[in-house]
């Protein structure tokens, strides 16, 4: 299995603007609308439940 290309480093988390030189392991990643996004640990945390849910990341 193929797997998608990443983005260039540094990752931003999409909610509060964090940033990584390398992708943590414990931040998660989403599609919306075609688009990667990436959230940190922190954000996914308190989302978690939107998140489990599939809604976009503009309702949470």
């Amino acid at each position: 299995m193929n797997e998608a290309p990443t983005p260039e480093a540094p990752y931003v988390c999409a909610r509060c603007g964090r940033t990584a030189r390398e992708l943590p392991l414990t931040w998660t990643c989403s599609v919306e609308n075609g688009t990667r996004q990436y959230f940190c640990d922190e954000c996914a945390r308190a989302n978690i439940r939107a998140i489990e849910g599939r809604l976009d990341s503009s309702w949470w």
